[in-house]
């Protein structure tokens, strides 16, 4: 090959890289989608249940179409909503999560943190998410009490580390959670324990879906298990998928609905809404919500 033809090689594979960063960044990180499931966890004849999930905000201010999207999302007229974490992203995010999730304060909910929610972002080599012994690395506080304060106040349930019961589209559903299992605040065992046998629906938390956690709620027969903090690889390669999952779970389960191994229970797991503010580009993998309808077994 010669200088000339060695030069529009690369050009042309500098400005294919240059097109792709801009659809990533520009584009696909802003194409919110809505994913729907069925789920069957109920009792034969039993009416379906729809549960709104979501995850990973990973709020700023300035996101005022994510804000509106959000917001939208009330029109499903969910029975339930559930938020599994990494709400914010700056120390002046709450108004502008609060804004996003407000007119969902009309349904029951129920949520807990992730990493995101206590510390702020910082950047990241790209290639050490490969690495699964690499050192956490913290960024600046964040007002994840105050978060909290609004959601308790309307109403919502706090899961981190907690287990109640709740009455949502007339059914008796009972929840538990753990608080980020990534930077290891979970404490599963203060709250384990079989499902009640008059529950209708039984649904576990967290937000990073750590396989030990989702072993142990899987156990004590939980049949709905929602987390999120994999972004569902954030970059997938078509035909392979996600590269990475950030955490112990299989790449193969980076988002989507599955079957939990060696159980009856199911997972879900949101590629979740947001992008971490030092690298906010998608790829193969939109952002999105999920609205999971609960049928009969």
């Amino acid at each position: 090959m010669n200088t000339r033809a060695v030069v529009k090689w690369a050009a042309g594979v500098a400005a294919a890289g240059a097109a792709t960063l801009a659809y990533a960044s520009l584009i696909e990180r802003n194409m919110f989608t809505l994913r729907r499931y069925d789920v069957p966890v109920l009792a034969p004849d039993a009416e379906p249940l729809r549960v709104l999930h979501l995850s990973d905000l990973h709020m700023t201010p300035r996101r005022h179409r994510l804000q509106d999207w959000v917001r939208a999302l009330a029109g499903l007229d969910p029975d339930l909503v559930v938020v599994t974490g990494d709400n914010l992203a700056a120390p002046d995010a709450v108004p502008a999560a609060v804004r996003a999730l407000q007119p969902l304060f009309d349904y029951p909910g129920a949520f807990v943190f992730g990493s995101n929610d206590y510390r702020g972002p910082v950047w990241k080599n790209p290639f050490s998410y490969f690495d699964p012994d690499r050192e956490y690395v913290q960024g600046v506080d964040l007002p994840w009490e105050e978060l909290r304060d609004v959601l308790v106040g309307v109403g919502w349930q706090d899961l981190n580390n907690a287990r109640t019961t709740i009455k949502a589209g007339g059914r008796t559903v009972e929840l538990v959670g753990v608080d980020d299992p990534h930077i290891e605040r979970d404490d599963y065992a203060s709250v384990a324990g079989p499902v009640a046998p008059d529950t209708d629906v039984s649904i576990g938390l967290a937000h990073s879906p750590e396989p030990r956690v989702l072993d142990a709620m899987a156990a004590d027969g939980f049949a709905l298990l929602l987390a999120g903090h994999t972004h569902g690889g954030q970059v997938r390669v078509p035909g392979v998928g996600a590269l990475v999952t950030n955490c112990g779970l299989d790449r193969r389960m980076a988002r989507g609905l599955h079957r939990w191994p060696g159980s009856s229970s199911w997972l879900h797991v949101s590629a979740g809404l947001g992008t971490h503010p030092t690298a906010p580009v998608r790829f193969a993998c939109p952002p999105e919500a999920s609205i999971l309808t609960l049928i009969p077994r």
